[in-house]
Formats: structure tokens, C-alpha cells, sequence
């Protein structure tokens, strides 16, 4: 082995530790940053607000696999936008049921505590006496 061998041994020495002391960093920050959100989500009252939900969107992620399975994995996030009553916009995730029971305009009392979501419940439509363009006598 000549001496080009025993640079790249002290090369890698040098900075193996720091790339795992930033991995390691990245790591702490994220778990840091969720535990964070999580007690200031604790420190919020519970609301329940009129609201309507002005969007609807959905994010889908695919990630395959690189071994010789030739596996793949899909996820969907559902995402609702509500608009309360002082024109404010909160998005919330929900999830793909309660995503598919709901319509962009449909109103109700949202229920949530920071950025967690607890629920939406619609009020019903008043009914004018108009069904299927037939308007009953009163």
C-alpha cells in the first residue's frame, strides 16, 4: 500500500464523525421541532367555530424500491382548507373518509386546538320547499 492509501484512511477519519454528528443533528432538530408544536398545540384552548370549507386537495407520494423485490409504496395525504367567520384560512389534515364526506362549500362547526384537528360537522341544508325542480304546495 502506498501513501495514497493512508490519506484516503485519514480522509474518511476526519469526516465520517461529522457527517454522523449532522445526521445526528438533523435528527435531534426534527424530534426537537415536533415536540415543540406538540406542547404548544396542549397550551391552546379547544375551539369549535362556524366555518366553510373553501378547498379540498390531496398529496400523493410514491417511493420505490431499489432492491430486486421491484416493491413500491403510495401515500395520500387529504387536505381540507376551512375559512371562518373573521376570513381566516386554516388547512388541516384529515383523513380519506372524512375527506370524502365532504364538499368544497358545505358549512358547519370545525372543531380544532392549534394545528390539530378534531372534526367538522355540517349543518344541514334548509330545505325552500324546491325538490328536483318541483316546488311542493304549501
Amino acid at each position: 500500500m502506498g501513501s495514497g492509501s493512508v490519506w484516503m484512511f485519514d480522509f474518511f477519519g476526519s469526516v465520517m464523525p461529522v457527517f454522523f454528528i449532522v445526521v445526528i443533528g438533523i435528527i435531534l432538530l426534527s424530534a426537537g421541532k415536533g415536540i415543540l408544536q406538540w406542547s404548544q398545540n396542549n397550551r391552546q384552548p379547544l375551539l369549535s367555530v362556524d366555518s366553510k370549507i373553501v378547498s379540498k386537495r390531496t398529496e400523493v407520494k410514491h417511493t420505490q424500491q431499489t432492491d430486486d423485490t421491484m416493491s413500491s409504496r403510495t401515500r395520500t395525504t387529504y387536505y381540507l382548507t376551512f375559512e371562518v367567520e373573521s376570513g381566516d384560512r386554516m388547512e388541516f389534515i384529515v383523513n380519506g373518509e372524512e375527506f370524502g364526506m365532504c364538499a368544497e362549500g358545505d358549512e358547519g362547526l370545525l372543531r380544532f386546538q392549534g394545528t390539530r384537528y378534531y372534526g367538522f360537522a355540517r349543518h344541514p341544508k334548509a330545505h325552500l320547499g324546491v325538490v328536483r325542480g318541483y316546488e311542493h304546495p304549501k
